[in-house]
């Protein structure tokens, strides 16, 4: 396939910060993006050079951004797989359909990681009230997680007992479930990798993440782990990404066990959060080989130039500790931004909520001790947690 010259249109489904990250990277690559997005005001259609409002599924919206643009991405895996086998009759577009669809259904996402040799959690499938009964008293304590629409914490509930699965199961509707073990942790890692239409694949060093309610709070990279656990996590996301012939950004995360055994935890077809850190401290961008592979332009140099550490900002520091927890007010940004080597990052959301992702900061420093002493100095600034 021939590359595609600067100048031509890309086609984004999704219109959220991760979307918006990548127009920018394009449109420094002198592509022009069009975002299709049910939405008004979003973060990337506040930024696209045009934007479609229209539904996922709209196949006249679908055609025209298909017309209009040579090739086409998504910028999050709950876009419905059947726009983008749509999507494709009129324009390249990468991921495929058939790769977003694993990533979209954790049952299915399991069982094809598991088929490519590569270790999971011990869990079963939960499709009805009678396998539960089934169930080994060793899965617990565990997780109860729904097969589809779960992120950032949603639709998952720990569980000690089958009986309060059960009961937990009922409440989220009775959906098909994942019921997972609760594995001993020592850390959770995650890998973006990078993979052409011919094949060729880099990998950006590994990103060490803490979770705080489900969601994402900090990154930091690289990983502080050793090299056998770092090449473990690298060949295995290659592995993964040959095995569907995928072609785009792909994130793996792992749970690193405390015996050093590396389990992966999902995968998400797209660039992902706890890849931010590669726009200030790597030579190219998660976001920028995303524009490349779907020009089909040559992959960047993925090498990490700078330790960092990334702090995700919440919809919750714009309320902070006051008596009146209904009152808003600004983060003192110009205290962020005193602290050297803070890259301030926010996505233009209009309104601030609670656990709402509004923005990240990346401490970059000349070595990794450094990088955390300046996103602790954020994180006070900005009230919340340090990294660990």
């Amino acid at each position: 396939m021939p590359s595609i010259p600067p100048g031509s249109w890309l086609g984004l489904l999704g219109g959220g910060q991760l979307g918006r990250m990548f127009c920018m990277a394009a449109q420094s690559l002198g592509y022009k993006v069009c975002v299709l997005d049910p939405g008004h005001g979003s973060p990337a259609g506040a930024v696209a050079d045009d934007h479609i409002a229209a539904d996922y599924l709209d196949e006249a919206a679908l055609t025209e951004l298909g017309r209009r643009c040579r090739a086409a991405t998504t910028e999050f895996e709950n876009v419905p797989a059947a726009a983008l086998e749509f999507l494709a009759q009129h324009c390249s577009v990468s991921p495929d359909a058939a790769s977003v669809a694993i990533a979209q259904d954790r049952i299915a996402e399991k069982r094809f990681i598991a088929a490519c040799g590569i270790d999971v959690a011990p869990h079963v499938v939960i499709t009805r009230d009678d396998d539960f009964q089934s169930v080994d008293a060793h899965l617990f304590p565990a997780i109860l997680k729904s097969a589809r629409m779960g992120y950032d914490g949603k639709g998952q509930m720990a569980l000690d007992t089958a009986n309060a699965a059960l009961a937990a199961w009922t409440l989220m509707g009775c959906v098909p479930c994942v019921l997972e073990k609760r594995v001993p942790l020592r850390l959770e890692v995650s890998v973006v990798a990078c993979r052409a239409a011919d094949g060729t694949a880099v990998t950006f060093p590994l990103s060490e993440n803490e979770h705080r309610g489900g969601i994402l709070a900090t990154s930091i990279a690289p990983a502080r782990v050793d090299d056998d656990i770092a090449r473990r996590a690298r060949d295995a996301a290659l592995r993964l990404a040959e095995r569907m012939n995928y072609v785009g950004v792909l994130c793996v995360e792992f749970f690193v066990l405390r015996d050093g055994v590396l389990l992966v935890n999902e995968i998400a077809p797209r660039p992902h959060n706890s890849g931010h850190y590669t726009i200030d401290a790597c030579v190219t961008s998660q976001y920028e080989q995303q524009a490349r592979v779907m020009a089909n332009l040559p992959l960047g140099d993925s090498s990490q130039m700078v330790p960092s550490v990334m702090l995700n900002i919440l919809g919750d520091q714009w309320f902070g500790n006051r008596d009146d927890s209904s009152a808003m007010r600004e983060p003192d940004w110009a205290s962020v931004l005193t602290v050297p080597g803070a890259k301030l990052h926010l996505y233009g959301k209009r309104e601030a909520r609670a656990a709402r992702k509004m923005g990240h900061v990346t401490c970059v420093a000349p070595t990794l001790p450094e990088a955390i002493e300046r996103s602790n100095r954020v994180a006070m600034a900005l009230g919340i947690a340090p990294a660990k």
